[in-house]
Formats: structure tokens, sequence, C-alpha cells
């Protein structure tokens, strides 16, 4: 079967969730996977889905969820759902060719250590203390959040491009 894209998953993905106890005081809440907007979850309290959003219900950015009012007491009673963020059954292991922070690739080639050009995978600090420049003739992409020290800059020369996911 034709197909554009990755080849297809060959193995189920289950949600990811995670529960809290509220106590009737505290509302902030610490997730265990980072999110951009708060429309990336879904809560509920007491088994009523809660509304996200400034002023209403709760917000969520990075690892931090914060209530407007504290749920109430009680036992695994605050439940979230992280949408679109499901977790496979894989296991991905370094080759001992590939080095830190890089993984063997389907064709066979291993990322290169030297340029930061990986083949699949290249794992980098949350917090970019150096200045870059990407060049008009080459694309970069980043896994976010991203921070920057103070005083560092990102340049992006025309005709190149900088993707942060």
């Amino acid at each position: 079967m034709s197909y554009v894209g990755g080849a297809p998953a060959k193995s189920l993905a289950s949600p990811t969730s995670q529960y809290f106890n509220g106590d009737g005081s505290t509302t902030v809440f610490t997730l265990n996977r980072p999110v951009n907007v708060s429309e990336e979850l879904e809560v509920f309290v007491n088994n009523i889905q809660q509304e996200p959003g400034v002023g209403k219900s709760y917000t969520a950015s990075g690892t931090t969820l914060t209530f407007d009012a504290a749920p109430s007491s009680g036992t695994s009673n605050v439940y979230v759902v992280y949408r679109g963020l499901s977790e496979r059954a894989i296991r991905l292991e370094a080759t001992g060719a590939a080095g830190a922070g890089y993984f063997q690739g389907e064709n066979g080639a291993v990322g290169d250590t030297t340029n930061g050009k990986g083949d699949i995978f290249r794992v980098h600090e949350k917090q970019l203390d150096t200045s870059v420049t990407i060049a008009g003739t080459d694309n970069a992409l980043c896994a976010g959040p991203l921070t920057l020290a103070t005083g560092v800059v990102i340049t992006v020369s025309t005709g190149g491009t900088l993707v942060i996911a």
C-alpha cells in the first residue's frame, strides 16, 4: 500500500493521563509533561470537564497547571488527559558508533557529531547559552520549550528557516 510520509505505526498507542489529589486549597499542580497551551489538556474535577482559559476554570503552560479556584478535596479527583500525545511502546538504543545524543537511522547512517546535523535525533539542552546564526541555505529544528540566556541572540539569515516544535 502506498502512503505519503513516515511508515504507519505497527503498534497501538495509549492516551497519556495523570491524576492529582485535590485538597480544597492548592491551585497549582505540576504536570508530568510540558504543554504549550491550556487547550492541549482535558481536565476533569470530580468527573466534570473544566473549561480552559484565563478567567475560566484553569490555565496550563509548561509543566504548570493552575486552577482559578482550588479543586475540592478528594483522592485522584483531578484527572488530566494530554490531548494528541500518546505513548508508544518503543525502545530506542544508541549504537556504539552513533555517540552521545545520536541514534542510527533506518537508512543505516549515523548522525554526524561534528556539525550537529544528526540522522534522526539530536539531543539538546533546554537553554541556549551561545548566540547562533542559521545560514540562508539551512533549515533548523529545535524541540521546545527553548529559553535564551541573557544577551543570547538567534539570527535567521534570509532564506534560512528555524522551527521550534
